[in-house]
Protein backbone atom coordinates (compact mmCIF):
# COMPACT_ATOMS: atom_id res chain seq x y z
CA UNK A 1 0.00 0.00 0.00
CA UNK A 2 1.44 3.48 -1.28
CA UNK A 3 2.58 6.00 1.84
CA UNK A 4 0.28 8.55 2.30
CA UNK A 5 3.13 11.01 2.79
CA UNK A 6 4.68 9.90 -0.47
CA UNK A 7 1.45 10.51 -2.31
CA UNK A 8 1.37 14.14 -1.13
CA UNK A 9 4.50 15.04 -2.08
CA UNK A 10 4.05 13.68 -5.36
CA UNK A 11 0.80 16.00 -5.73
CA UNK A 12 2.91 18.89 -4.75
CA UNK A 13 5.91 17.95 -6.53
CA UNK A 14 7.59 20.54 -9.18
CA UNK A 15 6.27 18.51 -12.12
CA UNK A 16 2.45 18.75 -10.86
CA UNK A 17 3.12 22.51 -10.19
CA UNK A 18 4.56 23.28 -13.44
CA UNK A 19 1.17 21.55 -15.20
CA UNK A 20 -1.03 23.76 -12.86
CA UNK A 21 -2.02 27.19 -14.99
CA UNK A 22 -3.18 29.05 -11.45
CA UNK A 23 0.55 29.63 -10.38
CA UNK A 24 3.35 32.78 -9.91
CA UNK A 25 4.94 32.08 -13.24
CA UNK A 26 3.90 35.76 -13.83
CA UNK A 27 5.22 36.89 -10.56
CA UNK A 28 9.24 37.30 -10.91
CA UNK A 29 11.17 34.77 -8.29
CA UNK A 30 12.31 36.14 -4.85
CA UNK A 31 16.17 36.23 -4.96
CA UNK A 32 16.41 33.35 -2.58
CA UNK A 33 18.13 30.22 -3.39
CA UNK A 34 16.27 26.66 -3.37
CA UNK A 35 16.93 24.73 -0.32
CA UNK A 36 18.96 21.74 -0.80
CA UNK A 37 17.12 18.96 -2.11
CA UNK A 38 17.12 16.72 1.09
CA UNK A 39 16.75 20.05 3.84
CA UNK A 40 13.37 21.03 1.33
CA UNK A 41 12.11 17.49 1.29
CA UNK A 42 12.71 16.93 5.18
CA UNK A 43 10.70 20.65 6.15
CA UNK A 44 7.74 19.26 3.87
CA UNK A 45 7.69 15.66 5.00
CA UNK A 46 7.61 17.14 8.38
CA UNK A 47 4.79 20.07 7.59
CA UNK A 48 2.93 17.44 6.20
CA UNK A 49 2.99 15.35 9.13
CA UNK A 50 2.92 17.59 11.49
CA UNK A 51 -0.52 18.80 9.69
CA UNK A 52 -1.97 15.39 9.93
CA UNK A 53 -1.36 15.17 13.64
CA UNK A 54 -3.16 18.30 14.84
CA UNK A 55 -5.55 17.66 12.58
CA UNK A 56 -6.48 14.59 14.31
CA UNK A 57 -5.74 16.18 18.06
CA UNK A 58 -7.99 18.79 16.46
CA UNK A 59 -10.83 16.22 15.80
CA UNK A 60 -10.51 14.95 18.95
CA UNK A 61 -12.16 17.71 20.38
CA UNK A 62 -15.14 17.87 18.16
CA UNK A 63 -18.40 16.11 20.00
CA UNK A 64 -20.91 14.79 17.53
CA UNK A 65 -24.22 15.98 19.61
CA UNK A 66 -22.41 19.18 20.59
CA UNK A 67 -22.39 20.31 16.75
CA UNK A 68 -25.81 19.35 16.11
CA UNK A 69 -27.20 20.97 19.15
CA UNK A 70 -25.42 24.52 17.93
CA UNK A 71 -26.46 23.76 14.44
CA UNK A 72 -29.94 23.23 15.34
CA UNK A 73 -29.56 27.20 17.14
CA UNK A 74 -27.37 28.50 14.50
CA UNK A 75 -27.25 32.19 15.41
CA UNK A 76 -23.88 31.96 17.19
CA UNK A 77 -22.08 29.86 14.89
CA UNK A 78 -23.88 32.24 12.02
CA UNK A 79 -21.91 35.13 13.51
CA UNK A 80 -18.75 33.46 13.93
CA UNK A 81 -18.72 32.08 10.84
CA UNK A 82 -19.25 35.95 9.14
CA UNK A 83 -16.59 36.79 11.37
CA UNK A 84 -14.01 34.19 10.40
CA UNK A 85 -14.79 35.02 6.68
CA UNK A 86 -15.59 38.20 6.51
CA UNK A 87 -13.42 40.14 8.75
CA UNK A 88 -10.01 38.28 8.45
CA UNK A 89 -10.06 37.82 4.92
CA UNK A 90 -10.82 41.88 4.64
CA UNK A 91 -8.34 42.60 7.06
CA UNK A 92 -5.56 40.62 5.02
CA UNK A 93 -6.65 42.51 2.05
CA UNK A 94 -6.54 45.93 3.64
CA UNK A 95 -3.16 45.79 5.45
CA UNK A 96 -1.32 44.07 2.53
CA UNK A 97 -2.76 47.16 0.52
CA UNK A 98 -2.06 50.00 3.25
CA UNK A 99 1.37 48.44 3.61
CA UNK A 100 2.44 47.97 -0.31
CA UNK A 101 3.37 44.91 0.64
CA UNK A 102 4.77 43.33 -2.92
CA UNK A 103 2.74 40.21 -4.67
CA UNK A 104 4.29 37.16 -2.79
CA UNK A 105 4.04 38.53 0.19
CA UNK A 106 0.75 39.80 -0.33
CA UNK A 107 -0.45 36.56 -1.39
CA UNK A 108 1.31 34.47 1.70
CA UNK A 109 -0.48 37.22 3.97
CA UNK A 110 -4.19 36.86 1.82
CA UNK A 111 -3.51 32.99 2.58
CA UNK A 112 -3.00 33.70 6.25
CA UNK A 113 -6.29 35.45 6.86
CA UNK A 114 -8.19 33.18 4.51
CA UNK A 115 -7.68 29.51 6.65
CA UNK A 116 -9.97 28.54 9.21
CA UNK A 117 -9.89 28.50 13.05
CA UNK A 118 -7.53 25.57 14.63
CA UNK A 119 -7.13 23.63 18.13
CA UNK A 120 -5.26 27.09 19.42
CA UNK A 121 -8.37 28.64 19.45
CA UNK A 122 -10.14 26.56 21.91
CA UNK A 123 -8.07 26.83 24.40
CA UNK A 124 -8.14 30.33 24.04
CA UNK A 125 -11.48 30.61 24.15
CA UNK A 126 -11.03 28.02 27.41
CA UNK A 127 -8.67 30.68 29.35
CA UNK A 128 -11.19 33.50 28.71
CA UNK A 129 -13.95 31.29 30.38
CA UNK A 130 -15.93 31.06 26.73
CA UNK A 131 -18.31 28.44 25.74
CA UNK A 132 -16.21 25.95 24.83
CA UNK A 133 -19.48 24.00 22.87
CA UNK A 134 -19.59 26.70 20.22
CA UNK A 135 -15.88 27.43 20.08
CA UNK A 136 -15.62 23.78 18.86
CA UNK A 137 -18.46 23.81 16.79
CA UNK A 138 -17.11 26.86 14.77
CA UNK A 139 -13.73 25.45 14.61
CA UNK A 140 -15.60 22.55 13.06
CA UNK A 141 -17.51 24.53 10.95
CA UNK A 142 -14.83 27.15 9.33
CA UNK A 143 -12.79 23.96 8.74
CA UNK A 144 -15.38 22.44 6.42
CA UNK A 145 -16.35 25.45 5.01
CA UNK A 146 -13.17 25.93 4.34
CA UNK A 147 -12.70 24.07 1.31
CA UNK A 148 -14.68 26.32 -0.50
CA UNK A 149 -14.38 29.78 0.91
CA UNK A 150 -10.80 30.41 1.13
CA UNK A 151 -10.24 29.32 -2.93
CA UNK A 152 -13.24 31.63 -3.34
CA UNK A 153 -12.12 34.58 -0.84
CA UNK A 154 -8.23 34.12 -2.25
CA UNK A 155 -9.90 34.53 -6.08
CA UNK A 156 -12.02 37.52 -5.47
CA UNK A 157 -9.40 39.34 -3.23
CA UNK A 158 -6.77 38.59 -5.30
CA UNK A 159 -8.38 40.43 -8.11
CA UNK A 160 -7.05 44.18 -6.15
CA UNK A 161 -3.85 43.18 -7.05
CA UNK A 162 -2.03 43.32 -10.37
CA UNK A 163 -0.84 40.30 -12.04
CA UNK A 164 -2.47 37.88 -8.82
CA UNK A 165 -5.43 37.53 -10.61
CA UNK A 166 -4.24 34.11 -11.75
CA UNK A 167 -1.39 33.74 -9.27
CA UNK A 168 -2.99 31.21 -6.35
CA UNK A 169 -2.06 27.60 -6.58
CA UNK A 170 -5.91 26.54 -6.32
CA UNK A 171 -5.85 23.13 -6.89
CA UNK A 172 -2.90 22.70 -4.92
CA UNK A 173 -4.97 24.73 -1.76
CA UNK A 174 -7.99 22.89 -2.19
CA UNK A 175 -6.19 19.37 -2.25
CA UNK A 176 -4.35 20.19 0.98
CA UNK A 177 -7.59 21.34 2.65
CA UNK A 178 -9.23 17.84 1.64
CA UNK A 179 -6.40 15.98 3.25
CA UNK A 180 -7.14 17.84 6.49
CA UNK A 181 -10.71 16.60 6.48
CA UNK A 182 -9.02 12.73 6.74
CA UNK A 183 -7.15 13.47 10.00
CA UNK A 184 -9.81 15.44 11.52
CA UNK A 185 -12.81 12.50 10.71
CA UNK A 186 -9.95 10.28 12.45
CA UNK A 187 -9.66 12.69 15.16
CA UNK A 188 -13.71 13.05 15.68
CA UNK A 189 -13.79 8.77 15.28
CA UNK A 190 -11.20 8.54 18.33
CA UNK A 191 -13.16 10.77 20.33
CA UNK A 192 -16.73 9.24 19.75
CA UNK A 193 -15.14 5.41 20.14
CA UNK A 194 -12.02 5.79 22.83
CA UNK A 195 -13.15 9.13 24.39
CA UNK A 196 -10.06 9.03 27.33
CA UNK A 197 -7.22 9.36 24.50
CA UNK A 198 -8.78 12.64 23.33
CA UNK A 199 -6.71 14.73 26.10
CA UNK A 200 -3.64 13.37 25.57
CA UNK A 201 -3.54 13.10 21.85
CA UNK A 202 -5.11 17.21 21.45
CA UNK A 203 -1.57 17.62 24.42
CA UNK A 204 0.65 15.39 22.20
CA UNK A 205 -0.39 17.39 18.92
CA UNK A 206 0.31 20.86 20.29
CA UNK A 207 3.54 20.00 21.98
CA UNK A 208 4.64 18.49 18.11
CA UNK A 209 3.10 22.20 16.57
CA UNK A 210 5.39 23.80 18.68
CA UNK A 211 8.80 21.54 18.10
CA UNK A 212 8.06 21.31 14.63
CA UNK A 213 8.00 25.35 14.39
CA UNK A 214 11.43 25.16 15.99
CA UNK A 215 13.27 22.87 14.13
CA UNK A 216 11.54 23.79 10.49
CA UNK A 217 12.77 27.86 11.78
CA UNK A 218 16.05 26.51 12.50
CA UNK A 219 16.63 24.42 9.25
CA UNK A 220 15.65 27.20 7.35
CA UNK A 221 17.67 30.01 9.06
CA UNK A 222 20.99 27.73 8.64
CA UNK A 223 20.14 26.63 4.86
CA UNK A 224 18.88 29.67 3.84
CA UNK A 225 21.11 32.30 5.83
CA UNK A 226 20.30 34.57 8.82
CA UNK A 227 20.80 37.58 7.34
CA UNK A 228 18.65 36.99 5.03
CA UNK A 229 15.61 35.41 6.43
CA UNK A 230 16.03 37.92 9.02
CA UNK A 231 15.51 40.80 6.40
CA UNK A 232 12.59 39.11 4.42
CA UNK A 233 10.39 37.72 7.53
CA UNK A 234 11.05 40.68 10.24
CA UNK A 235 10.91 43.56 7.65
CA UNK A 236 8.39 46.76 9.05
CA UNK A 237 5.53 45.77 6.49
CA UNK A 238 5.24 42.24 7.61
CA UNK A 239 6.06 42.77 11.05
CA UNK A 240 3.35 45.05 11.05
CA UNK A 241 0.95 43.08 9.47
CA UNK A 242 1.92 40.40 12.09
CA UNK A 243 1.05 42.14 14.74
CA UNK A 244 -1.83 44.29 13.44
CA UNK A 245 -4.14 40.88 11.83
CA UNK A 246 -4.72 39.09 14.90
CA UNK A 247 -5.51 42.01 17.02
CA UNK A 248 -8.01 43.34 14.90
CA UNK A 249 -9.31 39.91 14.79
CA UNK A 250 -9.74 39.81 18.42
CA UNK A 251 -11.27 43.52 18.32
CA UNK A 252 -14.24 42.78 15.30
CA UNK A 253 -14.89 39.74 16.45
CA UNK A 254 -16.09 40.97 19.85
CA UNK A 255 -17.43 43.74 18.24
CA UNK A 256 -19.40 42.03 15.81
CA UNK A 257 -21.11 39.45 18.20
CA UNK A 258 -21.61 42.42 20.85
CA UNK A 259 -23.81 43.83 18.28
CA UNK A 260 -26.02 40.54 17.66
CA UNK A 261 -26.39 40.53 21.29
CA UNK A 262 -24.63 37.40 22.31
CA UNK A 263 -23.75 37.10 26.15
CA UNK A 264 -20.22 37.44 27.09
CA UNK A 265 -19.38 33.62 27.40
CA UNK A 266 -20.29 33.93 23.29
CA UNK A 267 -18.63 37.46 22.84
CA UNK A 268 -15.11 36.07 24.30
CA UNK A 269 -15.25 32.83 22.37
CA UNK A 270 -16.09 34.33 18.46
CA UNK A 271 -13.27 37.33 19.55
CA UNK A 272 -10.76 34.56 20.34
CA UNK A 273 -11.88 32.02 17.32
CA UNK A 274 -11.58 35.26 14.46
CA UNK A 275 -8.35 36.22 15.71
CA UNK A 276 -6.38 32.64 15.56
CA UNK A 277 -6.54 31.38 12.28
CA UNK A 278 -5.16 27.21 11.66
CA UNK A 279 -1.46 28.62 10.87
CA UNK A 280 0.12 24.99 10.41
CA UNK A 281 -2.09 24.88 7.93
CA UNK A 282 -1.21 28.08 6.00
CA UNK A 283 2.82 26.96 6.38
CA UNK A 284 1.89 23.71 4.98
CA UNK A 285 -0.01 25.28 2.27
CA UNK A 286 2.92 27.83 1.86
CA UNK A 287 5.41 25.35 1.49
CA UNK A 288 4.02 22.63 -0.30
CA UNK A 289 2.40 24.33 -3.05
CA UNK A 290 4.26 27.29 -4.30
CA UNK A 291 7.96 26.90 -6.23
CA UNK A 292 10.30 27.07 -3.77
CA UNK A 293 12.68 30.60 -5.65
CA UNK A 294 8.92 31.87 -5.26
CA UNK A 295 8.28 31.62 -1.71
CA UNK A 296 11.60 31.57 -0.47
CA UNK A 297 11.50 31.86 3.34
CA UNK A 298 8.08 33.44 3.21
CA UNK A 299 6.24 30.44 4.39
CA UNK A 300 7.79 30.69 7.70
CA UNK A 301 5.61 34.05 7.94
CA UNK A 302 2.78 32.12 9.97
CA UNK A 303 5.35 31.47 12.66
CA UNK A 304 6.09 34.97 13.10
CA UNK A 305 2.39 35.35 13.22
CA UNK A 306 1.21 32.88 15.34
CA UNK A 307 4.10 35.18 18.02
CA UNK A 308 1.71 38.06 18.01
CA UNK A 309 -1.77 35.81 17.63
CA UNK A 310 -0.75 34.20 21.22
CA UNK A 311 0.89 37.46 22.78
CA UNK A 312 -1.73 39.32 22.36
CA UNK A 313 -4.42 36.92 23.24
CA UNK A 314 -2.33 36.29 26.57
CA UNK A 315 -2.55 39.86 27.22
CA UNK A 316 -6.18 39.73 26.58
CA UNK A 317 -6.31 36.70 29.09
CA UNK A 318 -4.16 38.88 31.66
CA UNK A 319 -6.62 41.79 30.91
CA UNK A 320 -10.12 39.75 31.91
CA UNK A 321 -8.80 38.04 34.52
CA UNK A 322 -8.05 41.42 36.30
CA UNK A 323 -10.83 42.67 35.47
CA UNK A 324 -12.93 40.08 36.70
CA UNK A 325 -10.97 39.92 40.02
CA UNK A 326 -10.74 43.51 41.13
CA UNK A 327 -13.64 44.77 38.49
CA UNK A 328 -16.70 42.34 39.48
CA UNK A 329 -19.75 43.15 37.47
CA UNK A 330 -23.53 41.89 38.32
CA UNK A 331 -24.14 38.39 36.82
CA UNK A 332 -26.14 37.98 33.95
CA UNK A 333 -24.89 34.89 32.35
CA UNK A 334 -26.57 31.47 33.08
CA UNK A 335 -24.07 28.46 32.62
CA UNK A 336 -21.14 28.85 30.43
CA UNK A 337 -19.22 25.56 29.81
CA UNK A 338 -15.66 25.78 31.25
CA UNK A 339 -14.41 22.32 30.29
CA UNK A 340 -15.98 18.98 28.18
CA UNK A 341 -14.48 15.61 29.75
CA UNK A 342 -15.36 12.75 28.22
CA UNK A 343 -19.23 12.39 28.73
CA UNK A 344 -19.16 14.86 31.70
CA UNK A 345 -19.59 18.72 31.47
CA UNK A 346 -18.29 20.80 34.02
CA UNK A 347 -20.48 24.17 34.22
CA UNK A 348 -19.95 27.22 36.44
CA UNK A 349 -21.07 30.95 36.38
CA UNK A 350 -19.68 33.71 34.75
Amino acid sequence: MEDPIDTAMAVFSDQYLSSNDSLLFNITPTHFPRLPPIIDQTISITTIVILFITMVSLGCTMEVPKIKAHILKPKGVAIAVVAQFGVMPLTAFSLAKVLQLGPVEAVVVLICGCCPGGSLSNILALSMKGDMNLSIVMTTCSTVLALGMMPLLLYLYCQGFSNLESAVPYAGITLALVMTLFPCGIGILINYYRPQYSKTITKVGLSLLLMATVVIGLLAGMTIGGMDLTLTLLSPPLMTTAALMPLIGYTFGYVLSYLFKLNGSGRRTISMETGCQNIQLCSTILKVAFPPDVIGPLYLFPMIYIVFQVGEALLLIVLFRVHRRFFKTPETEKQVYDAVDGNQIHISSV
